[in-house]
């Protein structure tokens, strides 16, 4: 490509003449007089760009009065802004790949931030409940002594009714009572298989007073429910489905009151073989007792040992 060539591509000969791409040649010589009375060195004298201006209006009227010479230009022209909207748009997708992967490298920040923020949570909720186990466990035991030597007293009196009020004060002895709920829902499910806490707690709560609602947030389909009153566990476990897409699955984890069975004659406690008799069954309550605390235990460890695999697989 010549010199003369290069300059020419490097002015815009229509913008130049102020005319559009498709005017006429009798159009194209008007706007030339026009500019060029306007721009002619002698009209001015003292401006150096005059004379410079002048011989660019002139070529633009030789290329765009000529019919051949009009259409590689263009042509060329035509090729150029397609050239630059190519790269315009390729500069946009870099720049969007660029804000895309910005974005994602954000919100995988915050996921893990997130995500150490609520293991930190469940670490601190299974040691509460461990705690509280250990502790639940001691006081029953020591309920249990308590009881045992308030019934011994009140057989060595005679009392029978003393007695037997101590046996139903016994079966009724606190306990917290918590429930294990499970339901169906996929590792990569956000909506933990449509259950949340709020959920949770207004299916539940409608069966009686709901001290503690906790998700357990490394092995998703799985929460732990305390009640206030054992009444109220007893009914959700025996009535609530939950939502109808997903139904869970409701167990005992703590609290699940036992039946004792009534004493068959009150004479009995009279004699020396009642007497063995009603310590042996206190005695059996005692170990019932010992192995439903033992139990519970288990079912802590297990849930939180279920935790850690699960965390360990992903």
């Amino acid at each position: 490509m010549s010199g003369k060539a290069k300059d020419i591509l490097q002015i815009d000969l229509y913008g130049l003449l102020g005319i559009d791409s498709t005017a006429t040649t009798k159009e194209i010589k008007k706007a030339y007089r026009q500019k060029a009375l306007t721009c002619h060195p002698d009209k001015n004298p003292d401006n150096p760009k005059a004379a410079e201006l002048f011989h660019q209006l002139s070529q633009a009227l030789e290329v765009l009065t000529d019919a051949a010479a009009k259409a590689a230009y263009d042509k060329i022209c035509a090729a150029k802004k397609q050239a630059e909207e190519r790269n315009r748009k390729l500069d946009d997708k870099r720049k969007k790949i660029k804000l895309d992967l910005e974005a994602r490298e954000r919100q995988a920040e915050a996921q893990s931030q997130e995500e150490v923020q609520i293991t930190r949570t469940l670490e601190e909720e299974i040691a509460r409940l461990r705690e509280e186990g250990s502790r639940q466990l001691e006081e029953e035991q020591r309920l249990i002594r308590e009881q045992i030597q308030r019934e011994r007293e009140a057989q060595q009196a005679g009392d029978y009714t003393q007695r037997n009020s101590g046996v139903e004060s016994f079966s009724k002895s606190s306990v917290t009572p918590k429930l294990k709920l499970k339901w169906k829902c996929k590792k990569d499910d956000e909506t933990n298989g449509g259950y949340s806490q709020d959920i949770l707690l207004r299916l539940l709560k409608k069966y009686g007073d709901v001290l503690n609602v906790i998700l357990s947030s490394k092995k998703k389909g799985s929460a732990v429910v305390e009640f206030a009153t054992v009444r109220a566990a007893e009914l959700a476990v025996k009535n609530e489905s939950g939502l109808s897409g997903n139904p869970l699955k409701i167990s005992w984890l703590d609290g699940q009151p036992e039946v004792i069975a009534p004493v068959s004659q009150p004479g009995q406690f009279m004699s020396s073989q009642a007497s063995l008799t009603n310590e042996r069954d206190y005695e059996s309550v005692v170990m019932m007792r010992m192995r439903q605390a033992a139990e519970r235990q288990r079912l802590i460890e297990e849930m939180q040992r279920e935790d850690e695999e699960e965390a360990a697989r992903s």
